[in-house]
């Protein structure tokens, strides 16, 4: 495992330059009852998915008043950012849009539009690259400028900001410090009468055609996440004073039964573990960046079900939420953008970002091609944040 260090560490006033606003772009989330089945619809829009299966999921989130956690969150990590932006004496306007469910993304950058902004650096929050947690968002990004430029009356093809993101963050430093938090604090809830426990690293599970298109990336979102399981599995090590033995496994299919997804499953695994004698795990969601529906419904209620089920004492970890080392990572990240967009505006090399693990950086301007949903397959839908939107 190797470790790059940051080339960024302190910060002026003008340091986000020449970005004038931060977007904290996410998937969005039901506020109550009657918001639940047209959340399901905006995320399902186009696939022709009935109400009599999207009326199954939707009793996840009835099981927890009809509301996502994943607004309260968001709101957490927008006001965290903004502390750690002061701290380092940087005054920007940090705005919240979502993909499915209000605040939406249009709406946020019309009002940031409004107020002046032209060219906004985005931070989505899922840390790894793949269709789901970067193209979609492009794809988004560019839907919503068309958007907002029909709104303020932009000559067509021309959009009234710009948006540039930042790079896929699953090896950043502060990302992997404060997964390794999380998992340390877990084995210090186990129960010392119990065996140490196997970790095992959870994600979201993702078609197999779109793990193999999430290789154009430079990894495939399986080999991302083996990256990080096995950084945060070596700090974990060398803190706890033991080795851990861990296992990459997923949770939250939702595709039909005959299409394959990344397997196994992490119940399916639970099982297999407890038929070979393992009686103890911990669970740590490193696909996620903090504790939303698929967490508290997939882990916290039928995961840990099953662990009962089968006599397995069994301890979640807690995500990277707004863990210090994670926030101030991000503020990083957004730096490390803005520095490279000056370099390349200036005709230089672009900035080398930090890492830890076996995987370089990822790009901040996505290659052409890059993150389809299946390989080699192209949908036609433009994208920002890329060297060829058409691509």
């Amino acid at each position: 495992m190797s470790v790059t260090p940051p080339t960024t560490t302190t910060a002026t006033a003008d340091a986000l330059a020449p970005y004038d606003a931060v977007l904290l772009a996410s998937f969005g989330g039901p506020n109550g009852h009657d918001d639940v089945m047209p959340f399901l619809r905006n995320v399902t829009a186009g696939k022709g998915i009935p109400d009599e299966r999207l009326a199954v999921v939707a009793e996840h989130y009835h099981h927890f008043g009809g509301a996502s956690p994943i607004n309260g969150q968001n709101l957490a990590l927008r006001a965290a950012l903004v502390d750690e932006l002061a701290r380092r004496g940087i005054d920007v306007p940090v705005l919240w849009g979502n993909r499915n469910w209000e605040p939406y993304t249009a709406d946020a950058l019309a009002q940031a539009h409004a107020d002046g902004a032209r060219r906004v650096l985005a931070l989505v929050t899922s840390a790894y690259s793949s269709y789901s947690g970067c193209r979609q968002y492009r794809e988004h990004f560019w839907s919503s400028l068309e958007e907002v430029g029909a709104q303020v009356g932009s000559a067509p093809g021309e959009h009234p900001l710009e948006i540039d993101k930042v790079r896929s963050y699953f090896n950043h430093p502060g990302f992997v410090e404060a997964g390794t938090d999380a998992v340390v604090e877990a084995y210090g809830q186990v129960d010392p009468a119990a065996d140490w426990p196997r970790l095992l690293f959870v994600t979201h599970s993702i078609p197999d055609t779109m793990e193999e298109a999430s290789q154009v990336a430079g990894a495939s979102y399986r080999a991302q996440h083996l990256d990080v399981a096995r950084s945060i599995a070596a700090a974990a090590t060398r803190r706890l004073g033991r080795p851990l033995e861990w296992d990459l496994v997923y949770c939250s299919r939702s595709g039909p039964p005959h299409q394959p997804w990344l397997e196994p499953d992490v119940n399916d695994h639970l099982r297999a573990l407890h038929a070979a004698g393992t009686t103890s795990v911990v669970m740590a969601p490193i696909g996620f960046v903090s504790d939303h529906m698929e967490v508290a419904f997939d882990l916290d209620t039928e995961a840990m079900a099953t662990a009962a089920e089968l006599g397995v004492h069994a301890v979640r970890a807690g995500t990277v939420g707004t863990r210090e080392p994670f926030v101030r990572g991000l503020v990083d990240l957004l730096l490390e953008r803005a520095a490279t967009r000056r370099a390349l505006d200036a005709g230089a090399e672009p900035v080398r970002g930090a890492t830890v693990g076996d995987l370089p950086p990822f790009r901040s301007v996505c290659a052409p091609g890059c993150c389809r949903q299946r390989a080699g397959v192209d949908s036609g839908v433009l994208a920002a944040c890329s060297a060829d939107p058409a691509s």
